[in-house]
């Protein structure tokens, strides 16, 4: 089967805590922090696992973190969702990530390489 993905997803280890989803006409929906959990990352975006299910089209802030000295804030949007087993696959785009900050990931995966 043919990659039909822009960028390349690498694996990453990374839980974050959501607290509210919103949508730019100030829909918002107050979460008691939800954990989820970051399986992969691309300059795209990323891929998570989170036990409840979370609307199409709705929008969170999340800190992805590398190691201490390697993160960055951002904008997600929740585009794509399954459920698999006990949990969702969703699948979230980057919003308005600036160049400088999506060549995170990849020093990421070149630390990742390095390995």
């Amino acid at each position: 089967m043919e990659e039909r993905r822009k960028y390349k997803r690498l694996p990453i280890k990374l839980e974050l805590e959501i607290n509210s989803l919103f949508k730019q006409n100030n829909d918002i929906i107050k979460l008691d922090n939800k954990t989820i959990e970051v399986i992969d990352i691309s300059k795209n975006g990323v891929g998570i696992l989170c036990r409840d299910e979370l609307p199409l089209n709705y929008y969170f802030n999340a800190k992805i973190e590398f190691d201490e000295k390697r993160y960055f804030y951002c904008v997600l949007k929740i585009i794509r969702s399954s459920k698999s087993c006990d949990k969702y696959c969703l699948g979230c785009e980057f919003v308005g990530l600036a160049e400088f900050l999506a060549d995170k990931v990849d020093e990421y995966g070149q630390l990742l390489n390095d390995k």
